[in-house]
């Protein structure tokens, strides 16, 4: 019995590593001879990174700057030829000192940073894993860390974060690193534009602290840098500004498109990048997962980019929650769905060891109840 299990993370419990390990455990000590195969996958957020590393890049330590300037040690991914730099862990949420929210303060800057230390690598490639940013900054914070230079009405330079989009009058690109060799790729799970009702500040600024007024603030300030840009260098600005996940890590996706990049979808690029249809060859069964199944989860989520590919394979998805009925789990290809919700009355999100548990538990579960019908 040979079983393919590729789950996301649980975010705020477990890494998809520690899932994937969790239901191979229970796997094992139901049946010792499973042929369990981990690989744990990432559409672009927080855990690219790791993913990349366990699937075989090397890890490379940079100290960057967290979204507020406190400076701290995080790793990108190499493998020789492409680079895997994620938001997350450099300027993101889960830098923030203290996990207390900056929508203002907030900078890219550490991704920019990341990328001028993965290019001293000469890579063919960097991807940038746009999910879990701390900041709406439209980018400018990478752009001032690869050389990019904004200053204000009296020519004074502009610390790059979301206060000062509002401020900037001038963008000097002269002294900007040479990123000719490299392609840029953008990973994003998201399709939102950069300004506007269903833009970065709008949809995404209350989750990163922003209030009504700060929101106006900021979607104001992404909309006046996208006209200095067009006046500085960047005459397709405004085209880019209305490109699919511009708005993504808080317009981090539009800088990147100002870089030259391309934007592309989360789910399909990693499971391309981890290898998963050479994984699955000769599996009988497919395990994945991720924190909730849901409406979203039909929206190109890396859930059902999994079952889609892995058919006519059997899909099986573990979930913190499931909230999607058989008739939706058939749509997608998901033979089954099992949620921790099912299991216990107790929180789950919190607890990475009542997660890992109960993990262990439904990896038993399934090679018990699959076991006859796969022999």
């Amino acid at each position: 019995m040979k079983i393919l299990v590729a789950p996301d993370k649980f975010k705020g419990s477990l890494t998809a590593l520690e899932v994937a390990k969790s239901v191979c455990r229970g796997m094992l000590s139901a049946e010792p001879s499973v042929d369990c195969v981990l690989l744990p996958l990432a559409d672009g957020g927080d855990g690219s990174v790791d993913a990349a590393i366990t699937a075989g890049f090397r890890s490379v330590e940079v100290t960057v700057d967290g979204p507020t300037g406190v400076p701290h040690t995080t790793t990108f991914a190499f493998d020789g030829e492409t680079a895997v730099v994620e938001v997350a862990s450099t300027c993101g949420l889960a830098a923030l000192p203290d996990g207390r929210l900056e929508p203002l303060r907030s900078s890219s800057y550490g991704v920019g940073q990341a990328i001028r230390a993965a290019l001293e690598l000469h890579p063919d490639r960097i991807v940038v894993a746009l999910g879990g940013s701390a900041s709406t900054d439209g980018g400018i914070g990478m752009l001032a860390a690869l050389g990019a230079l904004f200053t204000g009405r009296d020519g004074t330079t502009l610390r790059a974060d979301g206060s000062a989009l509002g401020s900037i009058e001038g963008i000097d690109t002269s002294a900007m690193v040479d990123l000719r060799g490299a392609t840029i790729l953008a990973v994003s799970d998201v399709t939102n534009p950069l300004t506007g009702s269903a833009g970065a500040a709008a949809v995404f600024g209350p989750q990163k602290g922003a209030t009504s007024v700060e929101v106006t603030r900021l979607d104001e300030g992404l909309l006046a840098l996208v006209d200095r840009a067009g006046r500085s260098g960047f005459p397709d600005a405004s085209a880019l500004a209305t490109t699919p996940g511009a708005g993504s890590a808080g317009g981090v996706g539009f800088g990147c498109l100002l870089l030259g990049g391309t934007i592309v979808s989360g789910a399909d690029f990693f499971l391309d990048l981890l290898g998963f249809d050479e994984h699955l060859i000769g599996c009988d069964l497919v395990v994945t997962g991720e924190g909730s199944l849901d409406d979203q989860t039909a929206s190109g989520k890396l859930v059902a980019r999994v079952a889609e590919r892995a058919a006519p394979t059997a899909v099986i998805a573990v979930a913190g929650r499931v909230s999607i009925d058989a008739s939706g789990l058939e749509a997608l290809g998901i033979s089954r769905a099992i949620g921790l919700s099912q299991l216990t009355a107790e929180p789950t999100a919190s607890d990475p060891a009542l997660t890992g548990r109960l993990l262990e538990e439904i990896g038993r579960m399934i090679v018990l109840e699959q076991g006859v019908k796969l022999r």
